[in-house]
């Protein structure tokens, strides 16, 4: 049996390149995955007998109620819900009440909200579990970006509380935060150059590189599978080392005192 047989897990934002990575491992370590997201097309990838693709607008409620409806009708239960829907809206000390709000709706809210809808069920499973998405931004200043990281600050104490109060129910609820992982951004910004993108985040991450979406979902299905059982509270760096260096990066830096003497 694979580690994740008959079970049947929402997650939302599974239409982006990261969402693949978590959808694929998840599908491959034997659940059902409901994709909830907007962009059909970018789920079309995914196409399987393992996914199903449910149109869903995350801060909308009635969706989301829909969304848990339709699931339990077709499936019998939910036991895993992967909150990874997100928006980028940052423009650091500029950045706009609106587009704060927008940002935390999604970022945050819609986290509480599907996980208060999907509750019941999560319940009533033997083998509940939470993965919520933060980021390594949650952690650090970055220049330029204030509600971004805000936000997934947010996620990762929420986590926390939610683990606490979800506990006595038999849910075990966990975060992950990545660092660079390839995306469609990131596919953009360097016109698919794979190879540039490393070399950029080299200097940041111990591991040289970006890391791939299949690897972030490989952490992912490990932390709802029963092999996890024991591990709830806490946040996964899923960051190739970025959180693990410092200023100095890995540059001597003592040595440069030194210098011309």
């Amino acid at each position: 049996m694979r580690a994740l047989d008959g079970r049947t897990a929402i997650v939302t934002g599974g239409s982006t390149l990261i969402g693949h990575g978590v959808v694929t491992a998840l599908a491959r370590a034997g659940a059902h995955v409901v994709v909830a997201d907007l962009d059909a097309a970018g789920a079309a990838a995914l196409d399987g007998p393992r996914v199903t693709f449910r149109h869903t607008d995350v801060t909308d409620d009635d969706q989301l109620a829909a969304l848990v409806r339709e699931t339990v009708a077709e499936r019998g239960g939910i036991d895993v819900v992967v909150n990874l829907a997100s928006v980028y809206l940052d423009d650091g000390p500029t950045t706009s009440r609106r587009d704060w709000l927008s940002a935390l709706d999604v970022n945050v809210v819609s986290m509480v909200a599907l996980v208060q809808a999907a509750l019941p069920w999560l319940r009533a499973s033997p083998h509940a579990a939470v993965v919520n998405f933060g980021s390594v931004s949650s952690k650090v200043a970055q220049p330029g970006r204030w509600t971004y990281p805000a936000s997934k600050a947010a996620v990762v104490q929420l986590t926390r509380s939610m683990a606490l109060d979800l506990a006595p129910d038999g849910v075990r609820v966990n975060s992950v935060s990545p660092g660079w992982t390839w995306s469609k951004v990131m596919d953009q910004l360097s016109g698919g150059d794979r190879a540039r993108t490393d070399a950029v985040a080299a200097p940041f991450h111990l591991t040289g590189r970006v890391a791939d979406p299949a690897e972030v979902g490989e952490v992912v299905a490990f932390l709802v599978s029963d092999a996890a059982s024991v591990v709830t509270g806490a946040d996964w760096a899923v960051d190739g080392g970025y959180s693990a260096l410092g200023p100095e990066q890995a540059v001597p830096a003592i040595p440069l005192l030194t210098e011309g003497r």
